[in-house]
């Protein structure tokens, strides 16, 4: 069968997430990455709830570069919790929240939604102290919402049942659907809550989180976890008071984040690992966050990986290929690249991170528009990427990559935290530990010949 290169352009779209749970097409696509990246990641996640602790709530932080494979790990962690018996609410942050300005209260508020959605098939209380807290915000606020029964809003009226869930739901999400938009809205009901996280906290525990894991358990499901994914992309600006943001929100507030009577799972932002703050946020946590770097097709010392770059090889190739086993894709390899030397220098040149790998190929497809793609025209698309990357380094960054490159190391400092913003360093793991590297998409650069 001839294969389609407008379906191998759609296949290997780098903004869409996996979904490993949908067996007909994503799980085919899927490669486990986990023994090149130095260790079974998702496992450790998966054994600290339902080996561990599956009794006691857990608070767990995991962390990667933006795009390196997070959102579809996550998914394969509440596939494997669901698997052993866990109800699993899993969410992406920025659905629920402007990520430029996010405090403890909103994702309070984000958790209490998406729990209360999910649990609409089990019959609990009505949450009365939590949805009179909620009207007396918008009252405050002056808006036209209630919060029982019915939702009542400028533009129409959203008809609930008389379940407390449903109609808490649909109260939170109009709540949060206006301070989303609206930066006055949001401080007024920062305003509000502020001095009531602590109503707040109880309020969602013992009226949401207790009854419903109780209820749950009654169903023969072990407990409840909640994974609150893409909070890693909350972005680094300063509070008005001069805090970043970062900080403020797993430092400063993570004891409230720490409060939920259920096990969480939260992404968190990469630059925290290097931050100041580093050694009160694990403190707080109990633990090291979980780190998913980035798929090497290189060792440290410079000398090709075969093993990484064997799975990168199959992550392309699959996309193309989902059926065949690896080795017939393999085989197949003609059929794409014109020669297999091309397929090797995409995944070298991608430094192992996923979605760039995919950006890579996408541009490389329509530059070219046909097979086998050439390397001349892959050439073409890393110049370009390339260009646009050494526009943004400045002198300072370039003595800092010139001494990753030699020491495959960063320190703490505010120009490395930069370097690992801006992607221009990458973080890899082996039985050794952690080391870093450039994006090889700069090691052609003649700044750092």
């Amino acid at each position: 069968m001839t294969l389609d290169i407008k379906q191998f352009f759609q296949a290997t779209n780098p903004s869409r997430t996996l979904f490993v749970e949908d067996v007909d097409r994503d799980r085919k696509y899927y490669i486990d990455f986990s023994p090149v990246r130095g260790g079974q990641i998702i496992e450790e996640l998966k054994d600290n709830i339902a080996l561990w602790s599956p009794e006691d709530p857990t608070y767990q932080l995991f962390t990667g570069h933006v795009g390196c494979g997070k959102s579809t790990e996550l998914r394969r962690l509440k596939l494997q919790l669901e698997e052993a018996g866990f109800h699993v609410v899993y969410f992406e942050s920025q659905e629920e929240m402007e990520m430029s300005d996010v405090d403890a209260g909103d994702i309070l508020l984000a958790i209490a939604r998406r729990v209360s959605h999910s649990l609409q098939e089990i019959s609990l209380e009505e949450p009365k102290r939590l949805q009179n807290l909620l009207q007396a915000a918008m009252n405050f606020m002056q808006t036209e919402i209630e919060l029982s029964g019915e939702v009542k809003t400028p533009v129409g009226t959203l008809k609930g049942s008389s379940e407390g869930q449903f109609s808490l739901d649909a109260g939170i999400a109009r709540i949060t659907a206006k301070t989303k938009a609206s930066p006055n809205m949001r401080q007024k009901l920062r305003d509000f809550l502020e001095p009531r996280t602590q109503t707040l906290l109880e309020s969602i525990n013992q009226e949401l989180l207790e009854p419903g894991t109780a209820k749950l358990k009654q169903a023969g499901k072990q407990g409840l976890v909640v994974i609150v994914d893409s909070l890693d992309r909350v972005l680094p600006l300063p509070k008005p008071w001069g805090r970043p943001q970062q900080e403020y929100l797993f430092v400063d507030r993570g004891e409230q984040l720490r409060g939920l009577h259920c096990h969480v799972v939260y992404t968190m932002p990469l630059a925290l690992r290097f931050s100041d703050e580093f050694g009160r946020l694990t403190q707080g946590f109990l633990s090291n966050p979980q780190v998913l770097p980035m798929v090497p097709s290189r060792h440290r010392d410079g000398t090709p990986y075969e093993e990484g770059l064997s799975l990168l090889r199959q992550m392309v190739l699959a996309r193309a290929f989902p059926d065949a086993s690896p080795e017939e894709r393999l085989q197949r390899t003609a059929e794409i690249f014109d020669s297999q030397e091309t397929l090797d220098v995409l995944c070298d040149v991608s430094g192992g991170h996923v979605r760039n790998l995919l950006r890579l190929l996408n541009d490389t497809i329509k530059k070219d528009k046909q097979f086998p793609l050439s390397r001349a025209c892959l050439d073409a698309t890393i110049r370009s990427y390339r260009h646009e990357r050494v526009l943004a380094v400045d002198e300072q960054e370039w003595h800092l990559l010139r001494h990753v490159m030699q020491k495959k190391k960063v320190a703490g400092d505010e120009g490395y935290h930069k370097l690992i913003r801006s992607m221009y360093v990458y973080e890899y793991r082996d039985r050794d530990g952690y080391w870093f590297d450039i994006n090889p998409i700069l090691a052609g650069a003649e700044e750092l010949k």
